[in-house]
């Protein structure tokens, strides 16, 4: 076999699925061609193997790149002071109620031109690459308005030319009510699903995303967007049963979305729906504990109904500023007593089901994007357990 490079020496969690935990190959190998894995698997598996390059990992760890299936890196300022007011006892909803929340970033966005976008969200996809991460999702949502959203889902793909990652964006128009709207939720909903044909034939969105909650959305304003989103052929996913349960978990099932996120107050019924329809829960620990939530997402009812569960960082300027991935699964674990295997497999295989793209990532597998994360460890379970130590020793994407 040719190839261009080729990683041995090498302990390999493949995270391939239906096979036992995280598919571990104790001595194992990756080659590379095209930026693509041509092998994966144990060293002596595979023939004779010429490659311009060999590197020898000396006993480290491959996982996959990373994913980070959650996050909103594209906003203008920040909202360092609303963390002070919740120091103080302010609730989010009350925050958001007063004029704060999304709004407030939404002001910031609008005064900032695409470039700006761009550099101000470089240095929290710097932090996420800096841990191996290889492939992100970036949601627009802190605009509002035609013009500003257009400009933020423009800098989300601008980022994906600026940096060595796979980018997927995400269109989420239905995040909050702009002040000009005057109160007509139904009337701004006209106007998201109204852009919806220009950001399909423009490609600038690879799926569309709402809010559903009391203080963004309701589910049949939500089942709008998403019926006029499927017609043009977008995936769709929806921040869904965060602070209360308006069965948004049932609503993304009832239209196969690709995930349902956050999802505290899912219930059994949404759970069961979820695993059928084959939606992904994105679990989002970051804002859990940054907004100080109680209700733990019914992580065993997942595990019942055999529904899928993703990590993301949730990275926004509100309710989640955390730009680390190796974190979120460590408080995905402490806080929502997820197995080690289970985060692990969270921000790989899951997030890459919950893009739509685990034809490309998530696994090491023979054909996918060589995307790998190459670890300084002994165990899998030190990615899970430590808590800021970057143990990466190097990241490849497409096999460079």
């Amino acid at each position: 076999m040719r190839c261009d490079r080729v990683w041995r020496g090498a302990r390999l969690a493949t995270l391939v699925e239906g096979a036992d935990g995280l598919g571990i190959v104790e001595d194992g190998l990756v080659a590379a061609k095209g930026g693509r894995i041509a092998y994966a698997g144990p060293a002596d598996g595979v023939g004779a193997i010429e490659a311009d390059e060999i590197v020898d990992c000396e006993g480290r760890w491959i996982t996959p790149g990373l994913v980070d299936c959650h996050t909103h890196l594209i906003f203008g300022g920040n909202r360092a002071h609303e963390f002070e007011l919740r120091l103080a006892g302010a609730s989010y909803e009350e925050i958001a109620r007063a004029g704060g929340g999304i709004v407030s970033t939404m002001k910031a966005t609008r005064a900032a031109s695409e470039a700006e976008l761009v550099a101000s969200a470089l240095p929290r996809l710097d932090a996420l690459l800096s841990e191996g991460v290889t492939t992100v999702e970036v949601k627009s949502g802190y605009g509002l308005s035609r013009e500003a959203e257009l400009n933020s889902l423009g800098a989300a793909r601008a980022l994906g030319v600026a940096r060595p990652v796979s980018m997927t964006t995400t269109y989420l128009g239905a995040h909050a009510l702009p002040p000009e709207a005057g109160g007509d939720k139904d009337a701004y909903i006209d106007g998201v699903i109204g852009l919806l044909p220009e950001i399909a034939r423009s490609g600038l969105a690879d799926a569309v995303d709402a809010f559903c909650e009391g203080i963004a959305f309701s589910p049949e304003q939500i089942a709008r967007v998403f019926t006029a989103a499927k017609a043009l052929g977008l995936p769709v996913k929806l921040h869904a049963d965060q602070l209360s349960n308006l069965h948004g978990a049932k609503l993304a099932a009832e239209f196969g979305a690709l995930s349902a996120d956050h999802l505290e107050h899912t219930d059994e019924e949404g759970a069961a729906a979820m695993a059928k329809a084959g939606t992904v829960a994105v679990l989002l620990p970051g804002a859990f504990y940054f907004i100080r939530e109680t209700k733990l997402p019914p992580v065993e009812l997942f595990r019942k109904h055999g529904t899928k569960i993703a990590l993301a960082t949730d990275c926004n300027p509100g309710t989640s500023p955390l730009t680390s991935l190796l974190l979120t699964m460590n408080m995905g674990a402490t806080l929502f007593r997820l197995t080690v295997d289970e985060c692990i497999a969270g921000v790989t295989r899951e997030a890459a089901r919950a893009l739509g793209r685990l034809d490309e990532v998530g696994t090491l597998e023979a054909g996918k994007s060589c995307d790998l994360a190459i670890w300084n460890i002994e165990r899998p379970a030190e990615l899970v357990y430590r808590m800021g130590f970057n143990p990466l020793h190097a990241r490849i994407w497409r096999g460079q």
